[in-house]
């Protein structure tokens, strides 16, 4: 299994690893450790490089399979053989952006569910840009320009972000702690990774985030939209 380093230390932007599977076809190779993000929740996957057997190769695609993280490399190098030393370093300006992305849009959905009780429908992100679907009936302009104006006011408070990893049952114990519609946790997982804005959200949660909100700087609401009858999107952006 991959040891998953990004879950513990989103800020470390390189490691030293084991070459522990290849799949010649695919371009792709299994690692012991990794800070890559397989991607997941709506976060897309890391980028970077890999360096292996005298070869730097792009890190174009990462995916988890099973207990495995594969990465997937450009370029026309012969790919390094199991055993080999190996030594990753991710696409840090992408990564950073989209922890911002991904914090700034627990902290609309804290404040959402803190001040109008609505659940998460879906979401998605990219680098600086994202949007979620909350159970709304109801959405307009004046309550839009309010979820903004308390959005920044969270983000200008400078509120600690904590990570955990919990045993399933303890976690399952914390009230409101899954904020989607539907659980989306399969039972097999016996471990559960929080992520805690302290003193405004708490959500099962396995991407990358900044360690304060302050990190996340100037959030905009640039768009909504009804997606149903209980269902709307609001689009953000980062400044």
């Amino acid at each position: 299994m991959t040891e998953l380093l990004y879950q513990t230390d989103s800020y470390l932007r390189e490691m030293d690893a084991v070459v522990t599977a290849v799949d010649a076809e695919k371009r792709a190779v299994a690692l012991d450790r990794t800070v890559f993000y397989p991607g997941g929740g709506g976060q897309p996957h890391d980028t970077g490089t890999l360096t292996a057997a005298g070869a730097t190769y792009p890190v174009v695609r990462v995916k988890k399979i099973g207990g495995d993280v594969w990465h997937f490399l450009g370029g026309e190098d012969p790919l390094p053989e199991v055993g080999a030393a190996a030594h990753g370093v991710i696409d840090w300006a992408r990564r950073y952006a989209l922890m911002r992305t991904h914090t700034a849009l627990h902290i609309l959905c804290g404040v959402v569910f803190r001040d109008y009780g609505a659940l998460v429908t879906g979401g998605n992100m990219e680098p600086g840009k994202g949007r979620m679907d909350f159970e709304f009936e109801h959405l307009r302009a004046e309550l839009v320009a309010e979820i903004e104006a308390a959005v920044n006011a969270e983000v200008a408070a400078g509120r600690a972000v904590c990570v955990n990893i919990l045993p399933r049952e303890e976690a399952f114990q914390i009230p409101d702690l899954i904020r989607t519609k539907i659980n989306l946790l399969p039972a097999g997982i016996a471990e559960v990774r929080t992520v805690e804005i302290v003193g405004l959200d708490l959500q099962a949660d396995g991407g990358t985030h900044v360690a304060n909100t302050s990190e996340v700087g100037p959030v905009r609401v640039v768009n909504y939209k009804s997606k149903g009858k209980i269902n709307k999107r609001i689009y953000i952006e980062l400044g």
